[in-house]
């Protein structure tokens, strides 16, 4: 398990990942309930709407908010976490059924073990049936985990739609003067415009 975690983080790090492309303004119409054009005409997504989908079927909601590239980094971590669960939980159950039949008085029952686990004693047996059984768990929370921010994606996604990126944000480095301190120095200010409707007269 400890060797997939680096997978599990770079997935989680792709996921995490979002990009933002400033959107022109468009004199469109809203043709159904899931776009909603604002007073410039930006096209936003329904976070709740996005929320919903994801949580009903992973990826939906990027779709929904059109993130495809999301899409195959949401199932390959959960089909990653997937794998992983039907691995550990054959194992555990090859092992718990191994170590019943090491531990009893039958000699008979040893020769139903399976290969793999022939050779090893009724001790090693329960521990790595214990590792297995641990390993079980954390591969359904890691599971959990990926459709939990699959979720959360699809909804901080929908709802940075809103924000408008274009050239009236603006930072800037000004030389100032602080009373209170009675110095001189260099201050950030950033700037916002107003937003202009250029469908307006």
């Amino acid at each position: 398990m400890q060797k997939l975690l680096p997978i599990f983080f770079i997935l989680f790090f792709f996921l995490c990942m979002n990009v933002s492309f400033a959107q022109l303004p468009k004199d469109t119409v809203i043709k159904n309930e899931e776009k909603i054009i604002d007073t410039i005409g930006v096209k936003t997504f329904n976070p709740h709407k996005a929320t919903i989908r994801s949580a009903m079927v992973p990826g939906w909601g990027q779709v929904y908010n059109k993130k495809y590239w999301k899409v195959p980094i949401i199932y390959g971590a959960l089909g990653t976490t997937a794998a992983v669960f039907f691995y550990n939980i054959k194992n555990y159950r090859l092992l718990k059924q191994a170590y019943i039949y090491k531990s009893d008085t039958l000699p008979g029952n040893d020769a139903d073990i399976d290969s793999k686990f022939k050779n090893l004693s009724a001790n090693s047996l329960k521990t790595y049936r214990n590792a297995f059984r641990q390993n079980v768990d954390y591969s359904v929370l890691f599971f959990i985990f990926f459709w939990g921010l699959n979720v959360v994606d699809a909804t901080v996604d929908a709802q940075l739609k809103a924000f408008d990126v274009n050239d009236n944000l603006s930072l800037k480095i000004s030389p100032g003067y602080s009373p209170m301190a009675n110095t001189t120095g260099l201050s950030f200010v950033l700037d916002i415009h107003s937003k202009t409707n250029k469908g307006a007269k």
